[in-house]
């Protein structure tokens, strides 16, 4: 076990059967654990120190519905420089410290109309445009084979559990691929359409690598983005950091929601969080 991952049982009183990675201006799924102990990346070997705002960068471990949990508030971005082990070393450490399922959140800019700001979207499939894969060099077969598949990247079964939890809450969910790029920039309307001939469905800077590095260890991954804003060329609105913080607090309340039945529903039902 990692360090990263001894200190997250040990602080935690257990381990975590859920892991949570929450994108810009969506801390507010965490203020739902209970009996929450908080741990700064600082005291996490490996973790990044988050420089965006949006990101605090820290882990709350306790529970939601009684259900271990292990809550990441921040990620590392390729846009920060740095070491990529930063990107590498969250996720393997919630698989070490006994995580079976990952749920990544993220902040995007839709490519569609009829998906707007506020409005959440399921991830099934993705497109890495960053240039970087994470696995990418040596391969350690304890951690995962050298060549992995991608097929089922977004666990099919846990995103049929989404979609029935949404559902019976009332909270519109949509499906789509998300295209992930370096940034920090945003996109050109020109680059926008172009992912639209692709088939992406949204855009934004994360996520993806996450996703390789969970699937490479035997994380099922289940992933939501948070639409704050039509991509750039849709709409008059000029981007900027302020303001997709401003709008994922929109989509923040249903994503609550959301995360919070769904954690219980796949961690309380038949087969837990194996089902």
């Amino acid at each position: 076990m990692s360090g990263a991952a001894e200190v997250l049982v040990q602080r935690g009183g257990g381990r975590p059967r859920v892991g949570v990675v929450l994108g810009s201006g969506l801390g507010a799924v965490a203020e739902a654990v209970s009996g929450a102990v908080v741990v700064g990346y600082d005291e996490l070997p490996g973790f990044p120190l988050p420089t965006v705002e949006g990101h605090a960068g820290r882990a709350v471990l306790g529970r939601v519905a009684g259900v271990p949990v292990a809550v990441l508030q921040g990620r590392a971005h390729l846009y920060e420089g740095g070491e990529l082990e930063a990107l590498r070393a969250p996720v393997r450490a919630l698989r070490a410290a006994g995580a079976e399922v990952i749920v990544l959140t993220n902040a995007a800019g839709s490519l569609r109309a009829d998906v707007g700001p506020g409005r959440l979207m399921a991830i099934t499939d993705h497109i890495n445009l960053t240039g970087v894969n994470l696995l990418a060099g040596p391969n350690d077969p304890a951690l995962g084979p050298r060549f992995p598949t991608l097929r089922d990247a977004y666990d099919p079964q846990l995103l049929v559990e989404l979609h029935a939890v949404a559902g019976a809450l009332g909270v519109p969910l949509a499906d789509g691929v998300y295209l992930a790029v370096g940034g920090p920039s945003f996109e050109t309307p020109a680059e926008i359409r172009a992912f639209r001939v692709l088939g992406a469905d949204a855009v934004g800077m994360s996520t993806v690598h996450e996703t390789i590095i969970a699937r490479h260890c035997g994380l099922r991954v289940v992933a939501i983005s948070a639409i704050t804003n039509l991509a750039e060329g849709m709409s008059d609105e000029p981007l900027s950091h302020e303001q997709t913080l401003r709008d994922a607090r929109r989509g923040a309340v249903d994503l609550s929601r959301l995360l919070l039945a769904f954690i219980e529903r796949i961690g309380n039902g038949p087969g837990g969080a194996r089902s």
